[in-house]
């Protein structure tokens, strides 16, 4: 198991509130990230997301609307990472021209340590061009 903790960060021309609600709300989160959702957004709901044929599988720890949420993270079925087995913050502050979006990433063993950077890049880039194309009148799911 790795001691360190992931960090990605992106910024979101919306509001914290309309911010939150793409890790909240179960067709939101499917527009920048995965196939399925079920989302409980409250401290011990489920948190069930398929990302690229991966079942992952948790529960909000903690629900701050609309600074931040605390998310228990794992892979259904597995014995390397199961569900539960790592913790991921979002933090969202407000800014000038939106929304910081900051996750905290903790707990990953080798070699998701070594992979999950990548992919926390390329979903929040994806938050932030979903957010956008919904502004402008053309939503699409990445």
């Amino acid at each position: 198991m790795t001691a360190e903790t992931i960090r990605a960060s992106v910024l979101v021309n919306a509001a914290p509130e309309t911010v939150f609600d793409y890790f909240t709300q179960s067709e939101a989160m499917v527009a920048w990230m995965g196939e399925w959702a079920h989302l409980d957004a409250r401290a011990g709901g489920e948190f069930a997301v398929d990302i690229k044929g991966a079942a992952v599988r948790g529960e909000y720890l903690v629900v701050e609307r609309p600074s931040r949420l605390l998310i228990s993270w794992g892979h259904a079925g597995s014995e390397h990472l199961p569900p539960g087995a790592s913790t991921l913050e979002v933090l969202l502050r407000p800014t000038a021209d939106g929304t910081e979006v900051e996750i905290r990433h903790s707990g990953l063993p080798d070699p998701e340590a070594s992979e999950h950077p990548a992919g926390w890049r390329h979903f929040l880039g994806a938050l932030a061009a979903v957010h956008a194309e919904r502004q402008h009148g053309s939503p699409r799911r990445c």
